[in-house]
C-alpha cells in the first residue's frame, strides 16, 4: 500500500531527473556552440598560421631554410607545435568547462574534448597550409572558420559535409553514444576526411615550402 509520502518522493525524483537532463542539454549546447564551433577553429587559425606565416612574411624564414633540414620535415615540426598549442588552449578548457557544467554526465565533457582534440589536428594542418601559400592566411582562416563553418554550415545542409567541425562531432557522437551530440556526417566518412585533409594539407605545405628559393639556390 502506498504511503502518503511516496507520491512526493516520485515527484522529487522526476524533478531531479528533469534537472539532470536540462544540465546535460545545457552542457552540450555550450560546448558545441562555443567550444567546438568558435574557440577551437579560432585558436587553430592563430596557431596554424602563426607557426610559419610570420617568418615567411618578414623574410626570416631564409634562416630556417638555410639549415640542413628537409623542408617537409620543417613543416611537420611546425605542424606538431601548432597542434600542441591548439590542443592545450582548446581541448583542456573544453574538458574543464564540461566537468563544471554537468560533471561529465552522459560523457558529454569527454566527447567534446575528443572532438576538440581531433579538430585541432585538422585545423592546424589546414591553417598551416594557408600560412605557406598566402600573406592573408589569418583572414582566409577566419573566413573559413566563422563564415563557412559557422554561417553556411548552419544554413546549408550540404556545406556541413565539408566541415571540420562536423567531422569532429561525428567522433564525439560515437564517444557520447546518445542524442545530445549529433553530426550530419557518418563516423567512417568523418574519420576518412579528417585523415585525408590532414595528410594532404601537410604534404602540400611541404611542397610549397620546398618551392621557396634562397638567393644562393637560384
Amino acid at each position: 500500500m502506498e504511503t502518503e509520502s511516496e507520491p512526493y518522493v516520485r515527484l522529487a525524483s522526476l524533478r531531479q531527473l528533469h534537472q539532470v537532463m536540462a544540465d546535460d542539454q545545457t552542457a552540450a549546447d555550450v560546448l558545441g556552440g562555443f567550444a567546438i564551433a568558435t574557440m577551437v577553429p579560432i585558436i587553430g587559425v592563430i596557431a596554424g598560421t602563426g607557426a610559419i606565416g610570420p617568418e615567411i612574411d618578414d623574410g626570416s624564414v631564409v634562416y630556417l631554410l638555410a639549415k640542413p633540414l628537409k623542408r617537409p620535415t620543417i613543416i611537420f615540426t611546425k605542424l606538431i607545435v601548432a597542434i600542441a598549442v591548439t590542443m592545450v588552449f582548446s581541448a583542456v578548457p573544453t574538458l574543464i568547462a564540461g566537468l563544471i557544467l554537468n560533471g561529465n554526465g552522459q560523457q558529454i565533457a569527454v566527447a567534446y574534448t575528443v572532438a576538440a582534440l581531433v579538430a585541432s589536428i585538422a585545423y592546424s594542418a589546414l591553417f598551416l597550409l594557408l600560412g605557406t601559400v598566402s600573406r592573408h592566411a589569418v583572414v582566409f582562416g577566419l573566413v573559413y572558420a566563422l563564415v563557412w563553418e559557422a554561417l553556411f554550415g548552419s544554413l546549408v545542409p550540404g556545406a556541413r559535409t565539408l566541415s571540420v567541425q562536423q567531422w569532429a562531432l561525428a567522433v564525439a557522437h560515437k564517444v557520447a553514444g546518445g542524442d545530445l551530440v549529433t553530426s550530419d556526417v557518418g563516423l567512417t566518412t568523418a574519420v576518412v576526411l579528417l585523415v585525408v585533409v590532414t595528410v594532404l594539407a601537410t604534404w602540400y605545405a611541404g611542397q610549397k615550402l620546398r618551392s621557396l628559393k634562397l638567393a644562393g639556390e637560384e
